[in-house]
């Protein structure tokens, strides 16, 4: 899935866009990366002369991951299309029910996020996540996105 498809799946943009490719996705499952290349603000300013990657940003690329997922297969209604449809908004986050960050990850390298649906009751949805770089677990999250009208946005 390339950016454009990702783009018609959830209303994010850049600079705040955190998933660039989207490699695998079944209504349970979504493998997706992202590759910081330094010059981003919430990267340059964290730490100048050596920057790491926020642990907020890791837990927001499964997040966006996670609402590609609900966007695509669980989406109250038919074709979302992020520009066209309205009265939605899918996979708002409700609650981070643990973070756990492992090692400290660097930009300029690509970030793996694999995020698995665990559950869901009615329009709320529980996930688990893991995000890799090098192969290597760099942290880990469990957190539940909800699908509500857009109402609650405004």
């Amino acid at each position: 899935m390339n950016e454009q498809e990702i783009q018609t799946l959830l209303h994010h943009r850049r600079p705040y866009l955190m998933v660039d490719k989207v490699h695998s996705l079944t209504p349970n499952q979504i493998i997706a990366e992202k590759n910081h290349h330094g010059d981003e603000a919430h990267v340059s300013g964290h730490f100048p002369g050596a920057p790491v990657v926020p642990g907020a940003m890791l837990q927001e690329i499964c997040t966006q991951s996670a609402g590609i997922l609900l966007t695509k297969f669980y989406s109250p209604v038919e074709n979302y299309d992020s520009e066209k449809t309205k009265g939605h908004a899918i996979g708002v986050l409700k609650k981070v029910d643990f973070a756990k960050f492992k090692s400290i990850t660097k930009p300029n390298k690509p970030i793996r996020s694999e995020v698995t649906l665990t559950d869901q009751v009615e329009n709320m949805f529980k996930f688990k996540a893991k995000v890799y770089q090098d192969d290597k677990v760099m942290a880990s999250f469990g957190f539940t996105l909800v699908n509500v009208s857009d109402e609650y946005l405004y």
